[in-house]
């Protein structure tokens, strides 16, 4: 039965085949501008955060009776890989996260059922606490946000006009979230005198009954008639201030007298108030929106903008609309710059086809890649794979290894019409002579990337699309090989009009080749010894190349985080912002900038993590006018922040493709006493402030928190009838006020809240003072029944897995790798790490923490990666020999990639390992082709020898032309900081592996086969 050959089978029904060509040109095109468009893929944050409230509770009171009873019960979890917990005063933070193998369709009930944990253990928790609360949707990303600002506007006029905007861009297409920032909560105080209440004997009771009993909304029964139901209603409820100035109260002399004649009734905004946004320095209220996962970022970022302008018209004079985050147009610009780089590539194949094949053949070349792209394209639209940073990534690998099909049989092609054959045959003879190996080598190269498919984990979620994307365009390729280039080069490839009568070894490049081929034969051991001592120098090469898993991103931001000494209040976290903010306006590199204080930015791309939130905090997103604006801000403002102010500690970060690690430099350390794992810490921060390449040594938990004590005269105390829980309420309602109802306004509720109007309570010295209410109506001094004295606690409190831990991170000079000095770091320790306790480690945290999980992660598919490649090349090969060869040919690649990562300064990372699993892929279909063509020339009758350098001579100008269309494709990615490290790497390897295939192959298998040298 005759084999099938699909180039004889296009030939004969070529109607068929044009219109099927035409109809996934018009697919591609649809699709293309139909896809969704992302700056990173979607992967899952396997997080979750529970707070637990405790007020006036101290952070180790909150660590022993919150944090470390809810972390003990999630211990029992089924999945869990990390608890992390910062234990702060009136409150507990845990973050819960999961291991890398729990599937994503599986964390909404892993999350229900550490709700459930919880629920367990919440009656054991302290009376006092609130309900926790839990936050799972932490990778919410706001890519989109706004900043209302407004001369002479108050924060509640901004608040009003910032809900109907929010009201307004729910309503947009895929809108998944609109969140106000910076909103400060209103609140109506009662501020009252302590003297005027003794005097008319009324104690703070009496006015906190009176309002409850008011400010009420029960039941008052229902009328039932003939006709209706009818309810009553008893209208008590405040509707404005004077209702509550209006409030009787009655005295000791059953006297009634008006709450405003006693009390200064006042709307004002909470105290201590809510962490609040900045925009160039002016108060705003921050409107971020999130997207719905898999829609647009670019058609949604345009509706935004749409519903924006409109929103702008109508906006009240003063009152002013900035897009702070703008993720469609990073994007847009992002995918911009990559499509150019990729038809800067498709150029450059194209240049290299013409020329070097002339512009018929090379036009059948071109005319397939924009074709296997518009298939590509439509595969992606139907499997639902964005493009984005990965997937636009993977397209250019492909690039380079997809041109060599359709080189490969339009170089066959001209090669049996030169010999005299028919266009006809000589377009089946191509698919007859290499389809096979080539499918061989195109599956092995899929088999390639199955680790980065199987693998588990956030860094393989992240990738996952390049090989999909790679795996679709390869296969494509093939198959348009053996169709449409065979079709497209009947049609345009002329059979010449004379027939070659010289054999290909009498050209002068052929010659040359056949002399090295000739003499690497004759000294095959050297050459071999040659081989090996380059690739063991390749190997030893790789120690001194630096390591960076995620390359930083091309975004513009720069965040600045301010920390405060522990304590300090969000007052002066914002007067030491509003100064610095001042220096920023003057900064000729910045485009603008936006503060929050007290909180961190939400996060407004996957791979930022929003800070710990707390009063002495303050973050800037600064966005730069470049890149190079970017790392001169980098450089210049920490020591600009130092000297003008010298208790704040400064970190500076940039965003990083893949990561989320805070510091570039992280270490830990754990173990079961705090005061010995500080201790260690301090040790380690020592050694590491006398590495020159780290700056900016912090510690995350070393600093106490002042605070003040009050001893308590009990036997005193009791006699006037005074009681710890009503002492702490009467200081509460002196200092900071205490919440008695709430005032209902529309859909908002307002807190009421008593506040005793003492002197000022400004210093320690003036809180012994305080006039203390007692049963009687008469007040006491504070210093007459407490002994006031300061004392010192812990301001937090950091746990990992429910023991204590200590995260000590640096940053790095400019240019100064963040793995590399993180693992110099580590092994300067070695002594130290030896010599500490049991039970007590220094570990690994950060991006390195991650990179070293996440490649151990890649490694668990190889071996069936492994298998697959043993399979499919004894499937074409037959031969456990050449299959041996084959295996031992493809690691040479490393050579070139060495070499040129040294010469370059590229770090090996993650990128470069995708490049050199797509390099090992040429080789071997490369290594399968040229034995494939021995077995066919000795099968002609020629001896082993001849066999040999015939085929490498028939290979050579294939071999050649495909690596150089792949190496001059990576041309426009080198300067790319992502892929720039893959494109040397693959670049440099396709040059080595050139070689290789052409000279070193020849030369194993000869020895291997025992080809009989010439002189002998």
């Amino acid at each position: 039965m005759k084999k099938f050959n699909m180039s004889e089978w296009v030939l004969h029904h070529r109607q068929f085949t044009y219109f099927f060509i035409f109809l996934l040109t018009i697919a591609g095109c649809f699709s293309y501008y139909n896809l969704g468009r992302m700056e990173d893929p979607d992967y899952t944050i396997k997080e979750m955060v529970i707070v637990t409230q405790w007020p006036g509770a101290t952070a180790k009171q909150a660590e022993e009776q919150v944090t470390d009873k809810i972390e003990k019960k999630l211990q029992d979890l089924s999945g869990l890989k990390d608890l992390q917990s910062y234990s702060l005063p009136g409150q507990s933070i845990i973050y819960v996260e999961l291991k890398d193998t729990i599937d994503k369709k599986d964390i909404p009930s892993k999350w229900l059922e550490v709700r459930n944990f919880v629920g367990d253990i919440q009656g054991s928790l302290p009376t006092g606490t609130s309900p926790p609360q839990f936050n799972d949707h932490f990778d919410d990303v706001y890519g989109t946000i706004y900043a209302l600002t407004g001369d002479g506007y108050t924060y509640e006029q901004l608040r009003q006009q910032a809900e109907q905007i929010r009201q307004t861009l729910l309503g947009v297409p895929h809108a998944k979230k609109v969140e106000l920032i910076g909103v400060q909560t209103e609140s109506i105080y009662l501020e009252i005198q302590n003297e005027k209440l003794a005097q008319l004997g009324i104690t703070p009771t009496d006015i906190n009954t009176a309002i409850q009993a008011e400010n009420s909304t029960l039941p008052a029964g229902m009328l039932e008639t003939n006709d209706a139901n009818l309810y009553l209603r008893v209208d008590g409820l405040f509707h404005n201030l004077e209702d509550i100035n209006k409030l009787p109260i009655k005295g000791s002399n059953q006297n009634m007298i008006r709450l405003g004649d006693i009390a200064k009734v006042r709307r004002d905004y909470i105290e201590p108030s809510d962490p609040k946004f900045f925009y160039q320095g002016k108060p705003a209220v921050g409107i971020a929106v999130s997207m719905e996962p898999g829609a647009n970022i670019i058609e949604f970022g345009k509706d935004v903008h749409n519903s924006i302008t409109s929103i702008q018209k109508q906006l009240s004079a003063g009152l002013e609309l900035q897009q702070t985050v703008n993720q469609a147009e990073t994007v847009n610009n992002s995918i911009h710059e990559f499509i150019e780089s990729l038809i800067e590539a498709v150029f450059i194949i194209f240049l290299v086809s013409f020329v070097s094949l002339g512009i018929r053949s090379g036009t059948v070349v071109a005319l397939c890649i924009p074709f296997v792209l518009a298939v590509v394209f439509t595969i992606m639209y139907i499997t639902h794979i964005d493009l984005q940073r990965i997937s636009l990534g993977a397209l250019i690998i492909a690039l380079g290894l997809l041109v060599d099909d359709a080189m490969i049989v339009t170089e066959m092609m001209i090669v049996k019409l030169e010999e005299g054959w028919s266009r006809a045959e000589a377009a089946t003879a191509a698919y007859t002579l290499t389809a096979k190996p080539m499918l061989t080598g195109t599956l092995i190269t899929c088999a390639g990337f199955i680790p980065v498919s199987l693998a588990k984990g956030s860094a393989s979620e992240f990738c996952a699309s390049i090989f999909y994307v790679i795996s679709i365009a390869l296969i494509t390729s093939w198959i348009v090989a053996g169709s449409v280039t065979p079709l497209t080069g009947y049609n345009l490839i002329a059979a010449p009009k004379k027939i070659a009568k010289t054999n290909l070894h009498t050209n002068k490049i052929y010659k040359i080749f056949i002399k090295a081929l000739t003499w690497c034969l004759n000294y095959r051991k050297r050459v071999l010894c040659i081989t090996g001592v380059l690739f063991i120098m390749a190997l030893l090469i790789l120690a001194y190349i630096p390591e960076e898993f995620f390359p930083a991103s091309t975004r513009p931001e720069l965040i600045v985080r301010l920390e405060l000494p522990a304590g300090a209040s969000l007052k002066d976290t914002e007067t030491t912002a509003a100064d610095f903010a001042k220096y920023l306006e003057k900064n000729n590199n910045i485009s603008y900038f936006t503060y929050h204080t007290g909180e961190s930015a939400p996060r407004f791309v996957l791979t930022f993590d929003p800070a710990l939130s707390k009063p002495n905090l303050a973050e800037f997103v600064i966005v730069a006018k470049n890149v190079e604006a970017r790392q001169q801000l980098q450089d210049e403002l920490p020591s600009l922040i130092t000297a003008n102010f010298p208790n704040v500690k400064v970190h500076t970060k940039v965003i990083v493709t893949g990561s989320s690690a805070d510091y570039p430099v992280m270490l830990r350390v754990v173990g079961n006493d705090e005061k010995k794992v500080q201790e260690i810490a301090q040790q380690v921060a020592t050694k590491m402030r006398a590495e020159k390449s780290l700056r900016n040594i912090n510690l995350n938990w070393s600093e106490k928190n002042t605070s003040i004590k009050l001893s308590i005269d009990r036997d005193k105390a009791t006699a006037l009838g005074l009681t710890t829980s009503s002492l702490s309420n009467a200081l509460q309602a002196a200092l900071s006020g205490t919440t008695l109802s709430e005032y209902q306004e529309k859909d908002r509720t307002v807190p009421i809240i008593f506040k005793l109007n003492t002197t000022s309570t400004d210093s320690v010295n003036k809180i012994a003072s305080i006039a203390v209410p007692l049963p009687d109506g008469k007040t006491i001094p504070l210093e007459q029944i407490a002994r006031i004295s300061l004392s010192n606690e812990n301001g937090i409190i950091y746990r990992r897995n429910n023991r204590p831990a200590v995260l000590i991170s640096a940053e790095t000079v400019s240019d100064a790798n963040g793995d590399d000095l993180t693992r110099k770091t580590y092994n300067s320790l070695q002594e130290l790490r030896h010599s500490l306790p049991p039970g007590y480690a220094i570990e690994y945290d950060g991006a390195t923490e991650e990179s070293i999980t996440d490649s151990a992660l890649f490694l668990e598919p190889v071996p069936l990666m492994i298998i697959a490649t043993l399979v499919l090349l004894m499937m074409q090969l037959q031969s456990i020999p050449k299959m041996l060869i084959t295996l031992l040919t493809a690691p040479m690649g490393i050579i070139g990639v060495s070499f040129g990562l040294l010469l370059t300064g590229k770090p090996w990372g993650f990128v470069v390992q995708m490049g050199v699993l797509a390099l090992f892929g040429i080789i071997i279909r490369n290594s399968v082709i040229l034995m494939d063509q021995i077995d066919i020339f000795q099968k002609e009758g020629q001896p082993l020898r001849e066999a040999i350098i015939n085929a490498a001579v028939n290979r050579l100008r294939p071999i050649l032309l495909t690596a150089a269309a792949a190496i001059l494709a990576m041309l426009p990615l080198m300067n790319n900081i992502f892929w720039g490290p893959m494109a040397v790497a693959m670049g440099a390897g396709l040059f080595s592996a050139t070689i290789l295939t052409l000279l070193i192959l020849p030369v194993m298998y000869a020895c291997l086969y025992k080809a009989v040298p010439k002189k002998q």
